[in-house]
């Protein structure tokens, strides 16, 4: 009798675990910042893992992140030679231009296969799916900034004058992040449902170099064409680095326009990714 009573007020003293379900929410949905915040120790560990993950059992190490722009910047210099009939170009010139190209191209691939890449994590587990390609600029910043020194020494080497154009550098930087997330985050969306769009960011990234003045400045094109490559994203940005980095004249109506149109893919980048991405657990 007693082992009786004694089971039924352990029954009566152990109260369940509460059950918290989550249900995808309809229709448009705000961009929750706060919950972004919020898991602002799992961005930083996603960033981190990128950065340990890409130079895990290399040779070279962080050396990769000066190797591949250097030998872009010879092909590109040479080309250029070329193209000049024999009239040289500074290597810096296109160094400036090269190192915020890579940085945009590397996120926005980076961006794009985030989702896909952690699929095990978006069916297991709840967290602001926007985290994913937000992380992605964890290594291309560290890879510009570790070119940035190279840059650096080669201003000192061809004797370019440092000026206080520099301090602009972060605001640039910023702008630059921006376009690289407007893409990313839309591509990274669509790639969730349309698994081809892994494949046509590589050749969007390889058209979009020709169509960005990282070869060639801006004003080297005829006047009235110049304000086409203001609505490119990255146009007024990159001819931005090239005048803080050779104390040229900054382009502020060049640099405002990209960065305008810049922020407005990213607005839209955001309106579809908050759109869908109650499906991905599902799709993924």
């Amino acid at each position: 009798m007693s082992a009786i009573t004694t089971t039924s007020l352990t029954k009566e003293a152990v109260s369940p675990t509460p059950t918290k379900i989550l249900k995808a929410s309809k229709g448009w949905q705000p961009i929750e910042f706060a919950k972004l915040f919020q898991y602002r120790e799992l961005l930083w560990f996603l960033a981190l893992r990128d950065i340990q993950v890409r130079y895990k059992q290399t040779l070279l190490g962080a050396f990769w992140a000066v190797i591949q722009p250097l030998a872009l910047m010879i092909v590109l210099t040479a080309v250029r030679y070329i193209m000049g009939r024999g009239q040289a170009i500074s290597p810096v010139f296109i160094f400036a231009a090269i190192l915020p190209w890579t940085f945009f191209s590397s996120t926005v691939i980076g961006s794009t296969n985030s989702l896909v890449s952690n699929a095990h994590m978006l069916r297991k587990i709840y967290f602001p799916r926007l985290i994913l390609p937000l992380a992605s600029v964890g290594s291309p910043l560290l890879d510009y900034a570790i070119s940035f020194g190279v840059l650096v020494l080669m201003m000192l080497w061809y004797q370019v004058t440092l000026t206080w154009s520099l301090l602009f550098l972060p605001v640039l930087i910023f702008s630059t992040i921006i376009a690289a997330l407007g893409v990313g985050v839309l591509l990274s969306a669509l790639t969730v449902s349309y698994r081809d769009f892994r494949y046509v960011v590589t050749l969007l990234i390889q058209l979009w170099f020709f169509a960005t003045p990282v070869i060639y400045s801006l004003h080297e094109l005829p006047v009235h064409y110049q304000w086409i490559m203001w609505l490119n994203p990255m146009g007024g940005i990159i001819e931005g680095f090239r005048s803080v980095i050779l104390g040229n004249p900054i382009d502020w109506i060049a640099w405002a326009v990209s960065t305008q149109v810049a922020t407005l893919c990213l607005l839209l980048g955001l309106i579809f990714f908050t759109r869908v991405e109650k499906r991905f657990a599902d799709i993924v």
